[in-house]
């Protein structure tokens, strides 16, 4: 590993912080206390290549690495946790989805499209019943003919609602079987898929969280992406690389938190010295420093493995584990710094706070990261 930033990261930092500054910061309030979903917004980072990071130039993207793509995470993440997740789910679902099993005419297709944002990618693998026990999902596909027959319903996916091509993960076998599911490209604008309620959520109130609802919904037997059966196989593999995603937006969290605490601290006096003098403050900022500093180091790992091609299972696992939970505490002791401060809208640590939860919860909760990390190590 290389633990020196490159220049095309330097770049991609510098280059977010500057189009943040003029086109989230100052609508980041707003948006999240109207829960709204700025979807020009991401028309705007597909311009600077930022929805694109991973896919191949040949295919419109910017064919970086892991390494660019975890930079870009963190640094748009730090100005709104909201606007990261959504440009991960995006780049790391329904994007990397199609360019790791889609056929050339579908990476033809598609890619382009989702790189530039022209359209918005949404993935719908969780269901009302079944959140973790995929195996057990409800949304059914039947073949008829040259078409597939979907009826079911999606929920908690990331651009349900917005998003104008989503990668669906349907039955096709028998309940349980691994190999009895089947993913499926589908536009929207299909007869018989639309989006459905919109969650009101604690925090990333600001990226939008729905259901799709699939009723007869008929799709050509050429959008099936890869094999008949192989659908929940490939998402576990998407999952392995977008736990990376969700470890780099807990660590632009984290960072974000950390940051706002450090210099509040050196700019708050309580008894005629700044907070940041006092042991029980400086401590506080010892340990929130030497946590994102590990959770970097396991994001980074995991990130020069994924692009190295090697098996990123257990790295992947350990570095959303551990980042996760990192961000929770370390927002939480943010708000402790910032005392009555930290509890206002005035402030940005009680949105960090807000919105860290989520991280130990999306595309696999801690425990079943623990449950991941525990059988790799036992094999």
């Amino acid at each position: 590993m290389n633990f020196r930033e490159s220049e095309n990261q330097r770049m991609i930092a510098e280059m977010i912080r500057d189009f943040g500054a003029k086109e989230i910061t100052p609508f980041r309030k707003d948006w999240d206390d109207q829960q709204f979903f700025p979807k020009e917004l991401f028309k705007k980072l597909g311009e600077l290549g930022l929805m694109g990071v991973l896919v191949p130039t040949e295919f419109g993207g910017a064919g970086f690495g892991y390494e660019e793509y975890v930079t870009a995470i963190v640094e748009l993440s730090k100005l709104d946790p909201s606007v990261g997740l959504s440009m991960a789910a995006h780049n790391s679902l329904c994007t990397g989805h199609i360019m790791l099993f889609g056929s050339e005419e579908q990476k033809k297709t598609y890619l382009p499209k989702l790189a530039s944002c022209e359209w918005l990618g949404a993935w719908g693998l969780t269901e009302p019943n079944t959140g973790s026990d995929a195996g057990n999902m409800r949304t059914v596909a039947k073949k008829d003919g040259e078409y597939w027959v979907i009826n079911g319903a999606k929920n908690f996916i990331t651009h349900g609602v917005s998003g104008d091509v989503a990668v669906v993960i349907a039955r096709t076998g028998e309940v349980g079987d691994s190999h009895g599911m089947t993913a499926f490209i589908v536009e929207r604008g299909t007869k018989g898929f639309e989006g459905g309620r919109k969650e009101d959520k604690l925090g990333m109130r600001a990226s939008e969280t729905a259901e799709m609802i699939f009723t007869d919904c008929r799709v050509h037997e050429t959008q099936v992406l890869g094999k008949e059966g192989e659908g929940f196989i490939q998402s576990m593999k998407v999952l392995d690389g977008g736990r990376i995603s969700i470890a780099a937006l807990s660590l632009g969290i984290a960072e974000g938190a950390l940051e706002a605490s450090i210099q509040y601290s050196k700019e708050r006096e309580q008894f005629g010295k700044p907070i940041s003098k006092y042991q029980g403050i400086s401590f506080k900022l010892a340990d929130m420093a030497t946590q994102v500093e590990a959770a970097k180091l396991l994001i980074m790992k995991a990130a020069d493995l994924k692009n190295r091609g090697e098996k990123v299972t257990l790295a992947s696992a350990k570095a959303k584990y551990f980042a996760s939970e990192v961000c929770v505490s370390v927002s939480n002791d943010a708000v402790q710094i910032f005392g009555g401060y930290g509890f206002t809208k005035d402030y940005p640590v009680e949105k960090y706070y807000r919105d860290s939860k989520l991280c130990t919860i999306g595309e696999g909760t801690s425990e079943i990261q623990k449950m991941v990390i525990a059988r790799e190590v036992l094999k």
